[in-house]
């Protein structure tokens, strides 16, 4: 495999991700930002779910999958902690249906005031690597 995750002792613990991913392989896949589906829709978990399945639609079509990817990272509209338990129902949704790893590959979560269209509350960017 070409990825290799870990959590080294003393980072902050728990989380959901490893802190840390090495990667040997050489060709790179760039996922762009993904959307949760319907924009009218204000559910922050359905869209979380929906933009990990665009995700994973997205690495396939380059021959990878979450099993490939170093790295994730989370745009979230109006992001408050409080929110953390419905972001996380998302990924938890459909974590066996893309078979995502467990924990997740190193990722953030950034709260931002809007997105590209009103409605849309969370984007995804991903980063994977192949031998």
């Amino acid at each position: 495999m070409a990825v290799q995750r870990l959590t080294p002792e003393g980072m902050l613990q728990p989380a959901p991700y490893h802190h840390v991913a090495v990667a040997t392989g050489s060709r790179q896949v760039h996922v762009a930002g993904q959307v949760g589906g319907d924009p009218d829709r204000d559910d922050l978990t359905r869209q979380v779910a929906a933009a990990l399945r665009s995700t994973a639609r997205g690495l396939a079509a380059a021959g990878a999958t979450f099993d490939d990817v170093v790295r994730l990272t989370f745009f979230v509209v109006g992001w408050e902690p409080t929110a953390m338990a419905d972001f996380l129902a998302g990924i938890e949704s459909v974590s066996d249906e893309l078979a995502m790893p467990r924990p997740l590959p190193p990722a953030s979560l950034i709260g931002v005031q809007a997105l590209f269209a009103p409605g849309v509350l969370v984007e995804v960017e991903a980063t994977a690597v192949l031998d």
